[in-house]
């Protein structure tokens, strides 16, 4: 079996991600050939079949190149016309299947989601999968809204992180920040719009006023860094808010478990990894509710200043006991794998 993800490979370490480099090593472990085609704006040299094309000519190019069984697309957040032009494109490939995983579950209840009709562009490229991975039962029912036909959509949950065994050290200026700031918040996101950090350093201006010693960690990197460092340093408290960009993934992990309370604000979003890396560590977890956050975390409504301070209050208040929850690591993989061989199989 010789299988192509399509897809955002870290670094940076955010959801989509992890879950991509996770299936990468599981489907390779299980004796598949799997190559990536990075396609986030991060350019490394392409090594060990995952490839850094600079723009859309040459994912095309290698597209024709190169003959896999299945293409995996994987989309996080919005769908963008490129990436539709992208599907359109891999399902006219000969003897070719084509997957879809669209990790935003919240997207059907965005603006953007619910203007969706049957007749659309979207609706066109996504009926041309031979399957469609939905993450939750809200965004199935989003693929049916568009006419998929049922048979081609298949509800599988995210991967789940796997055990953290090995510590990592922390950078020496993430020790120092650790050590003159006590409750310590943390957050692992891309720097996007609809991850409203915004909010959460307006937050820490009523934090602070009852835990002057409290500072917030913002770790990821994205479109948003200018626009959040310019709104961090107008403030008094700018130095307890560290923005400080993309870490390794075992030190995230690290950082996550020595945090106090780890926070995830959104607008609409999938079953974020993070969130289930942080309960996985046993770290107190508020998330905004979208209908499909694991069990444990503290829920908050989205875009909503008075909750999310209050929730920080109540748990700052009363540290909740910190017991890991275990995780299912590898049957979200073992599901896809099987999907994959489906598929194959039924040529």
């Amino acid at each position: 079996m010789k299988v192509l993800q399509l897809g955002p490979y870290p670094p940076p370490n955010g959801g989509v991600q992890t879950h991509i480099a996770a299936l990468v090593d599981f489907l390779r472990q299980s004796g598949a050939t799997c190559d990536v085609m990075n396609l986030n704006r991060f350019r490394r040299p392409s090594a060990d079949g995952i490839f850094y094309p600079s723009n859309s000519v040459e994912v095309l190019a290698h597209l024709l190149s190169h003959r896999y069984d299945v293409i995996h697309l994987h989309i996080g957040g919005r769908i963008f016309l490129r990436q539709l032009g992208l599907a359109i494109a891999c399902s006219a490939l000969p003897k070719t299947h084509c997957v879809l995983t669209f990790h935003s579950g919240g997207y059907p209840s965005s603006e953007e989601g619910r203007s969706a009709h049957a007749r659309s562009l979207r609706a066109f490229a996504l009926r041309r999968f031979d399957r469609i991975i939905a993450v939750n039962s809200e965004i199935a029912a989003f693929f049916e809204r568009l006419r998929v036909p049922p048979e081609h959509i298949s509800l599988i949950s995210p991967h789940a992180p796997p055990s953290v065994t090995t510590p990592s050290k922390l950078p020496l200026e993430l020790e120092k920040f650790f050590s003159d700031h006590q409750p310590l918040l943390i957050t692992v996101s891309l720097l996007e719009p609809e991850y409203d950090l915004a909010l959460q350093i307006e937050a820490m201006k009523r934090v602070r006023e009852k835990w002057p010693n409290a500072g917030l960690l913002i770790a990821g990197s994205g479109s948003l860094h200018e626009t959040l460092r310019q709104q961090v340093d107008s403030q008094s408290f700018a130095r307890h808010v560290l923005l400080y960009g993309d870490l390794p993934h075992a030190a995230t992990l690290q950082a996550i478990r020595r945090a106090d309370l780890m926070l995830r604000t959104t607008w609409y979003d999938g079953d974020a990894i993070s969130v289930r890396e942080g309960l996985h560590l046993g770290v107190p977890v508020i998330a905004s509710d979208n209908g499909m956050r694991p069990e444990g975390t503290h829920l908050i409504p989205a875009r909503d200043l008075e909750a999310l301070v209050a929730a920080v209050d109540k748990i700052l208040n009363s540290p909740p006991p910190r017991v890991p929850i275990a995780s299912e690591s590898g049957r979200n993989l073992e599901e896809v794998l099987k999907l994959y061989q489906e598929l194959i199989t039924s040529d």
